[in-house]
């Protein structure tokens, strides 16, 4: 990385610390160059740097000023609505198109965590490779399982290793949860919208679905409590914190009492908690498994979001479905169990967390101020204090045109109407923010401008940009 630009990614690091406020007046350019031993030019690229991410604003004959709040922008609004069983069952079809950095929920491929990675698999290869000829446990290795129990209560939520079941990622988790707790026919309440791949396992399963509203604060929980006491429904299934799409958390209160309902109705909620540790900042959410007394809460999680999906490990909190559960099992790959014990460890993977959430700060707040200036008046952009994706609402968008378009471009997006059964949503788009921006990145997000303009009535297509537009910047790119 230019010099310019680590020490710009320094600033920006300070500020999140609130070791540099909004309006806070930084350093003359000789000074600054002074102070990091660096050239003046490099100083003039390091604030221009920043100015053109919106961190700093130059005043003429005052100076340039820190400028770290987000860009005001209107959030999308989530409308209640009486919860019914979903009878026309959308056709779940596949992106026709390469997969690309703001489709898929992912981060960035850190070179840091790589090296301690393979540095944890040789490790593992030279001191345990008598273990590596055996069969797996079943309910995982105990190593990654004490790893993992040290880890969670480290950060405030204390569990047993005798607790956890290694298992093959989060979906697996899930899938195996709704396995052992529901049957084919059976109907399960999910959040609205809902993780488009959660829909596909439960058509998948044969299981029917029934969508709660979302609210600002969590989901609609007396809704959810109606359909308990009658029986409606014979499990949850919800993602509670940084929710997919929506990029909603439940609020801890939302989250005691919806342990308190499954206790209460004896009913089971699968919790998937993939993005848990993707909090923006310092402040972590507690899992609602962390309030969970009746063991009703099946808590499903993996390293998938935070490290890699490719290293396909994650785990289940089974409550008292444990003995069950560990039945489907007969264990995961030993050496990616044990690699990943290393490296929790040694203290590789909470470094790599800081990491990870400092740089997702950086890149919501970077995507936020480019959409907010480009996207057309009366947008509406989530503003998630976690997680990897942003939800947007353009009023009068055609999504599912836009998908088409899209599709015929190689632009790799999610619209709004994969998210939910019903016909909600059909002007929302949701994207990935776990790629820093940067010039690649801009020229996408200028091509889905460009198409979601193309997208709108004419009456209220009031951008500049056409499809034409669009075109030739992805020519460019090409």
């Amino acid at each position: 990385m230019q010099k310019y630009k680590q020490l710009a990614e320094k600033i920006i690091e300070d500020i999140h610390s609130t070791k540099l406020k909004h309006g806070d007046r930084m350093l003359s350019l000789r000074l600054f160059a002074k102070q990091h031993d660096v050239s003046v030019s490099t100083a003039v690229s390091c604030y221009q740097e920043l100015e053109q991410r919106g961190w700093l604003d130059a005043r003429p004959q005052s100076g340039f000023f820190i400028c770290s709040k987000t860009p005001a922008v209107s959030t999308p609004s989530w409308k209640r609505f009486t919860p019914q069983l979903a009878t026309d069952v959308r056709p779940r079809v596949k992106p026709q198109v390469k997969s690309g950095p703001l489709g898929i929920a992912c981060i960035e491929p850190d070179v840091i965590a790589l090296r301690a990675m393979e540095k944890s698999f040789r490790r593992v290869m030279t001191q345990s490779a008598s273990k590596l000829t055996q069969y797996p446990d079943k309910k995982g290795e105990p190593v990654l399982r004490e790893a993992l129990s040290t880890h969670f209560s480290q950060l405030g939520f204390s569990l047993h290793k005798d607790e956890l079941v290694v298992t093959h990622g989060c979906m697996d988790a899930v899938k195996t949860a709704l396995q052992i707790s529901v049957n084919a026919g059976d109907t399960v309440a999910v959040s609205s919208p809902c993780f488009n791949g959660l829909l596909e396992l439960l058509a998948n399963l044969g299981l029917k679905v029934i969508e709660i509203p979302s609210l600002a604060e969590g989901i609609d929980l007396d809704a959810l409590e109606k359909l308990f006491q009658n029986q409606q429904v014979q499990a949850g299934l919800f993602c509670t914190t940084h929710m997919n799409p929506q990029g909603i958390t439940m609020s801890a209160k939302q989250k005691q009492r919806l342990s308190a309902l499954a206790g209460k109705y004896r009913i089971p909620v699968i919790e998937d908690d993939v993005y848990f540790e993707l909090n923006h900042s310092d402040q972590l959410h507690l899992p609602t498994a962390y309030y969970d007394d009746s063991g009703y809460v099946i808590w499903c999680g993996s390293f998938s979001k935070t490290l890699s999906p490719s290293y396909r490990l994650g785990w289940c909190r089974p409550g008292r479905f444990i003995e069950k559960y560990t039945q489907q099992y007969e264990g995961v790959p030993t050496l990616i169990q044990m690699a990943i014990a290393d490296f929790i460890q040694t203290g590789a993977y909470s470094r790599h967390l800081k990491r990870v959430r400092h740089q997702l700060a950086v890149n919501k707040q970077d995507y936020t101020r480019f959409l907010a200036q480009h996207l057309p008046q009366n947008s509406r952009i989530t503003q998630p204090d976690g997680g990897l994706v942003l939800w947007m609402q353009v009023t009068g968008l055609n999504a599912q045109a836009l998908s088409d378009k899209a599709i015929e471009l190689n632009l790799d997006i999610r619209i709004g109407s994969v998210f939910t059964e019903s016909q909600r949503y059909d002007d929302c788009v949701r994207i990935n923010i776990g790629f820093a921006l940067n010039h690649d990145i801009e020229t996408l997000l200028n091509t889905l401008i460009g198409l979601i303009n193309s997208c709108l009535p004419l009456e209220t297509c009031e951008s500049e940009t056409s499809e034409q537009e669009a075109l030739v910047v992805l020519s460019r790119q090409e």
